[in-house]
């Protein structure tokens, strides 16, 4: 009888030990810059109230109508997070964050679920790192989300990068432009794509995010939407187009940039890079004063953007950028013995209370098997042990990358390996 084999669910994939590190190095660089920044890092349960998410994404977005893991107990629906802007908010709402004071300038990093085809890039479980600023209608924290978003990248060394960017208005201003857009669409209907057309009555302003050829024509000659904003809308877009120059930071106007979820309104932005070929999205977001109403709370303004981590991996690995340094270990302890085993082990836990980082053989193998093991390891030293090392209390330190080595007493060698 032959036996089970188990795999994970299509489109999601075990991150293993040798890409663990990479993520780790983003991971610490994005906290890093997140401090430095004073935004403060938010963490919410990766299931929500499927109500939450159609009220914050729009019941007629695609993520809501066919790319969500829903599923029921009892009476409660449920859903695994499409994305975290509406399950912050509703943390915001749930939470009394408000009487924290002032605005509150959050982050997050983590998983994401959606039932769409697999591709590169983007798996059933994926992750994203992002900001939510919520409490503040300034253009300033349109800006510092902004600027925060392009100095992730720069850190990580993706520097030629495109910030597009583009106001969609408010509510008066975008209803006044869809109605201008369908009236330009109307006429060549039948020749939009079929997913345009499904969009053109309950969701027009998607369309301009078509990727169809036959759309094109269509949207290269459709009104802009900066046409239609109102005189409080254009005076937004101006403060934001002024605080982004008074940062240097660079930009791009896209008048047919919208931004695909129904609470978006006012500023939308999108950062990406002519290195990565067709796919060429790093990241986007905008300002979406909207949603904390929608989903329970007091009329709130927020920004924010989200980007994906899987992508920003395969950015750094199409160009060339190393994520951390080479995995390493301070110290192996290399045991020749049963009783110099147990003087290893004894001797881990000094070595990682002194800051330095060491491990030793778990399977008993010889001598050569532990140093080559060692070198698997990147060790940068090996201690060897026997008995008559234990029995003149000195040991034999070699230095793994220079090839040198000595005899000395365990205090000494743990004074050598703190201050290397």
């Amino acid at each position: 009888m032959s036996k089970v084999k188990f795999t994970t669910h299509h489109g999601m994939v075990d991150i293993l030990p040798d890409e663990v590190k990479k993520w780790q190095f983003l991971e610490r660089l994005i906290h890093g810059e997140a401090e430095k920044f004073n935004f403060e890092e938010i963490r919410t349960p990766i299931m929500e109230q499927t109500e939450l998410i159609i009220r914050g994404l729009g019941q007629l977005t695609d993520i809501v109508s066919k790319e969500i893991f829903s599923f029921s107990r009892g009476d409660d629906n449920y859903v695994l997070r499409p994305e975290l802007t509406a399950p912050v908010v509703r943390a915001y709402v749930e939470n009394h964050l408000d009487q924290r004071g002032g605005s509150q300038k959050l982050y997050y990093i983590g998983p994401m679920f959606r039932a769409e085809r697999p591709q590169k890039g983007r798996q059933r479980q994926f992750h994203q790192f992002g900001v939510e600023v919520i409490g503040s209608s300034d253009a300033v924290a349109d800006a510092e989300v902004i600027a925060f978003m392009v100095n992730i990248y720069d850190k990580i060394g993706i520097t030629n990068t495109t910030l597009k960017l583009n106001s969609i208005g408010d509510p008066e201003s975008r209803k006044a432009y869809v109605e201008a857009l369908k009236n330009h669409l109307k006429p060549n209907f039948d020749k939009l794509s079929d997913i345009s057309q499904k969009r053109f009555e309950n969701n027009p302003l998607r369309i301009l995010d078509s990727k169809e050829e036959e759309d094109q024509p269509f949207i290269e000659s459709a009104p802009v939407i900066t046409d239609y904003l109102n005189d409080e809308s254009v005076a937004h877009y101006i403060k934001v187009k002024q605080y982004l120059k008074d940062l240097g930071i660079s930009y791009e106007e896209d008048p047919y940039l919208v931004r695909g979820m129904d609470y978006y309104t006012q500023t939308a932005f999108e950062l990406i890079s002519p290195d990565l070929g067709a796919q060429d999205a790093l990241a986007g977001g905008g300002r979406y004063d909207l949603l904390v109403e929608e989903i329970g709370g007091q009329p709130t303004p927020a920004v924010g953007f989200a980007a994906g981590m899987e992508r920003l991996l395969i950015a750094c690995e199409e160009l060339g950028i190393p994520l951390g340094d080479e995995k390493t270990v301070d110290a192996y302890i290399v045991t020749l013995g049963e009783e110099a085993r147990s003087w290893g082990l004894s001797k881990l836990p000094e070595l990682r209370k002194a800051g330095v980082s060491a491990t030793m053989d778990y399977m008993g193998r010889s001598m050569k098997a532990q140093m080559k093991d060692a070198n698997r390891e990147n060790a940068l030293y090996t201690i060897i042990v026997g008995g008559n090392e234990l029995q003149e209390g000195k040991f034999t330190l070699r230095n793994m990358k220079e090839s040198d080595e000595g005899s000395y007493t365990f205090k000494e060698i743990l004074e050598k390996l703190v201050s290397s």
